[in-house]
């Protein structure tokens, strides 16, 4: 495996950028007070009562009708107010009818436009909340779900039976390589690939009363974006001619976001940035974007009231061996 090249980012670099970054957004970040959760239905199981609920407590309906591609199979409200729906617990051979997630989370899965009878993968899949929301969208013909940490792993599979039927669970396998291998163990097999990578996560770190705890887990994560370079690589190999990636986090850093794409156009002539700024012209509504500089790539930012985010998504292709493209595509970012 060959390693990712990239400029060494130092922890006060890093700090730094988020400082810059956070302004008028860090109080959203550590007050749970103040998060939203949307609520994605699960199409195998809801009771036609629970749309009924959801808008007597103000709820609407977010995404719909807003793509072309959107699927008209998912579902999912959202409440402009810190409302929480109370969580469903697991039970054994009963799938739960809704899943609570940050509504940015489901922005990546609609880029990917997963369509019936496409192999996808979902390399970093752990708890599961996209591979959820890629299976309200389309019946995929094979669904692998990745998750390389053993205890993520059971969440994950757990996950798979709360939610999914069991005829359906036929065409999902879950395995626990190390992301950085699918591309070698199964090359040029999918049509579409998520890579949802490890990163900062800044909701988790932000949220912390120990603000030396919080600053030393920023210094610990340098070698995140020489680790998420390597998952891209790896999903690139796993990826068929033409097909789409998706790369997403759910950080503000620039070095593990903008960066990170910037390394793989730059050292990878075969792959192309696909233009999505026509879905933050969509959703505009919803949520807020801030500006990349990357017509390939959005990222959400957090706001009182618009509670959704951080969440960083670039759109890849991989191109054919004739160079002869098809689609939208944008200049290099």
């Amino acid at each position: 495996m060959n390693a990712a090249v990239l400029i060494p980012v130092t922890a006060a670099v890093q700090i730094h950028h988020y400082r810059s970054c956070l302004k008028n957004r860090r109080d959203v970040l550590i007050s749970p007070s103040l998060w939203q959760y949307a609520v994605l239905f699960n199409r195998f199981s809801y009771p036609s009562e629970l749309e009924k609920t959801l808008l007597l407590r103000g709820y609407h309906t977010v995404l719909q009708d807003a793509l072309p591609h959107y699927p008209k199979s998912m579902k999912c409200y959202l409440s402009r107010t810190a409302d929480r729906m109370p969580s469903e617990r697991h039970q054994p051979g009963r799938l739960k009818t809704y899943y609570l997630l940050n509504a940015a989370s489901l922005l990546p899965v609609l880029a990917l436009e997963v369509k019936d009878g496409e192999t996808v993968l979902d390399l970093c899949a752990a708890p599961g909340g996209k591979s959820i929301a890629l299976l309200q969208c389309a019946y995929p013909g094979y669904l692998l779900c990745n998750e390389y940490d053993r205890l993520r792993g059971r969440w994950l599979r757990q996950t798979l039976e709360s939610f999914i039927p069991q005829p359906l669970r036929n065409v999902i396998k879950v395995s626990e390589l190390d992301g950085r291998e699918v591309g070698d163990a199964q090359p040029a097999t999918f049509d579409k690939v998520l890579v949802d990578a490890p990163c900062s996560n800044d909701r988790s770190w932000l949220f912390s009363s120990d603000s030396q705890k919080a600053t030393y887990r920023i210094c610990q994560r340098n070698n995140l974006p020489a680790l998420q370079v390597g998952l891209l690589r790896s999903a690139i190999k796993a990826l068929r001619p033409g097909g789409l990636l998706i790369y997403s986090t759910c950080t503000l850093s620039k070095a593990e976001n903008q960066d990170v794409i910037s390394e793989i156009l730059t050292s990878d002539s075969n792959i192309v940035p696909m233009d999505i700024s026509g879905i933050a012209r969509t959703f505009s509504q919803d949520f807020t974007f801030a500006p990349t500089d990357q017509k390939c790539s959005l990222l959400v930012i957090p706001e009182k009231g618009k509670a959704w985010g951080p969440m960083y998504i670039a759109k890849l292709k991989k191109g054919m061996s004739t160079r002869k493209w098809q689609g939208e595509l944008c200049k290099p970012c």
